[in-house]
């Protein structure tokens, strides 16, 4: 049997970006090829998109793990990476997104509605592209950046035209399977229904939906009963329906109270989303008022006493009987008047656009505090100094010679020296610590050494090709001067 499932927490992980590649082109009769090395390919988002076809989050329930592809690495030759694959989430129609601290981050309503889940990384440049007229043919590359991780909570809230709300074993159900094709659980016992029904009702040339909300008791909205996770869907309903049990044996019942109980919890629930709100609070919705099971005689005797108070509210009443089919067709055909009266009062939809929110000119890109960990330290903050730190390969010197290139472009260094900051100082970004060197100049003032170093960097350990040369030569006369004195040669000489 399915489950009805409208509340779930997901974990989406978009893929990471290719690397860059870092090669020289190498032909015969080229002997200056110059640096040739592709870009990585960008990772895969995950996005999730509103399908008419999926009317519940059970998918994310039992498998709520989500990740995208990596992008590929960029190769030599000139040739870019591939972008990974993006995974796409269908959710039902009125999905609700929200982060771990529980802020709305989308509303997805209306079919093909999209938001990014979490965005891929962006790939690598291949030091083709980071080739310049300081580095004419760099050493490195750019790493990927790792995809975006998040923790979502998806909460479904029902899109329907008229909520049937009503206390446990009103009927409502039954009316449901009445009035539409629906096949609701149905059975003489309080909480029969646990999730929302949705059922579609025709009246003439009129189409509308029914939500079956499972029964409300006094407290819902504070939430009690589970109330809150009641009344959630009846937030874009734009007609609500009392259907009122006329026939109950609860001792201290009567339609009346029930009435008055059931819009208590209505007046004191409020949305959580401003376009619910657009719809006016639950308790200033269009009302009508269903009195069911007239089928029994004690039923409709009571019917007819509360009917005329009813009526002196200003809300339509109807006398129906979902188990003896009495007084529905009556009814459908004022829901369906009711409905048409709204959808009249709506503005028609317009194409959803891409909305465009520039930064600002005068917004820092970075900001720097005080250390509290690391006495005489500052911890550097913003989107591109973390992000430069991702991208770079600290084993090769050549690359973190070109990245304090960039920070100091970006004013990070005059910005330290405004704080503050000694020589020697522990500078920290996106968790790597550095010994910040004030005096270090830049890329243009530099001269180029061999691929992958950087003569601004003392710690290079690694041996090159001058220097392996001139080992070479002195350990080839080390090795002569020594098989000269093993066969005697320096006494002959020194005789004659």
């Amino acid at each position: 049997m399915s489950r009805f499932v409208d509340r779930v927490k997901i974990d989406v992980v978009a893929g990471n970006g290719g690397h860059g590649c870092s090669s020289v082109h190498r032909e015969k009769f080229k002997p200056l090829g110059g640096p040739d090395g592709g870009n990585g390919g960008n990772g895969g988002d995950v996005r999730l998109v509103v399908d008419p076809q999926v009317h519940t989050l059970l998918d994310f329930h039992f498998r709520p793990h989500a990740r995208g592809t990596n992008g590929r690495p960029g190769h030599g030759d000139n040739r870019n990476g591939a972008n990974g694959d993006e995974l796409v989430l269908p959710v039902p129609d009125g999905t609700v997104v929200l982060d771990d601290k529980g802020a709305i981050l989308a509303d997805m309503v209306g079919e093909g509605t999209e938001f990014i889940a979490a965005q891929g990384g962006r790939g690598g440049l291949g030091n083709a592209a980071l080739a310049s007229k300081a580095r004419k043919a760099p050493g490195f590359a750019l790493l990927g950046e790792p995809g975006e991780e998040r923790e979502l909570v998806l909460e479904l809230k029902s899109v329907a035209d008229v909520g049937l709300v009503g206390f446990p074993s009103a009927g409502k159900s039954s009316l449901v399977s009445v009035l539409s094709a629906a096949k609701p659980k149905i059975a003489d016992y309080p909480f029969t229904t646990l999730t929302p029904n949705l059922g579609v009702v025709t009246a003439g040339a009129d189409v509308f939906t029914v939500a079956d909300v499972p029964g409300l008791i006094p407290g819902a909205s504070e939430g009690r009963g589970l109330g809150l996770e009641f009344l959630r869907h009846l937030e874009r309903c734009a007609v609500l329906a009392h259907v009122v049990d006329c026939a109950t044996l609860d001792p201290g019942r009567d339609p009346l109270s029930d009435i008055d109980a059931l819009e208590a919890e209505l007046a004191a629930y409020r949305p959580a989303l401003d376009a619910d709100h657009s719809l006016g609070d639950l308790a200033s919705r269009p009302r009508i008022v269903v009195l069911n099971k007239i089928d029994i005689p004690e039923a409709a005797e009571l019917a007819d006493l509360v009917e005329a108070d009813v009526a002196e509210r200003g809300w339509p009443v109807y006398r129906i009987s979902a188990v003896a089919h009495q007084g529905l067709q009556e009814l459908t055909y004022a829901l369906a008047d009711m409905v048409r009266e709204y959808r009249a009062t709506q503005a028609k939809p317009v194409a959803r656009r891409t909305i465009i929110r520039p930064k600002a000119v005068d917004q820092g890109e970075f900001t720097i505090e005080a250390d509290p960990s690391i006495d005489g330290g500052f911890i550097v903050r913003g989107e591109r100094p973390e992000r430069w730190i991702l991208q770079t390969q600290f084993e090769n010197d050549e690359a973190v010679g070109y990245l304090a290139d960039r920070l100091n472009r970006l004013g990070v260094e005059d910005a330290l020296v405004k704080r503050g900051a000694k020589p020697g100082a522990a500078v920290t970004i996106a968790g790597m610590t550095f010994d910040w060197e004030p005096t270090t100049p830049t890329g243009d003032a530099v001269p180029i050494t061999g691929r992958g170093t950087d003569i601004r960097l003392e710690r290079n350990d690694r041996v090159g090709a001058a220097e392996r040369k001139i080992a070479r030569k002195m350990r080839r006369e080390h090795t002569d001067v020594d098989s000269e004195q093993s066969l005697g040669w320096d006494d002959d000489l020194d005789d004659e």
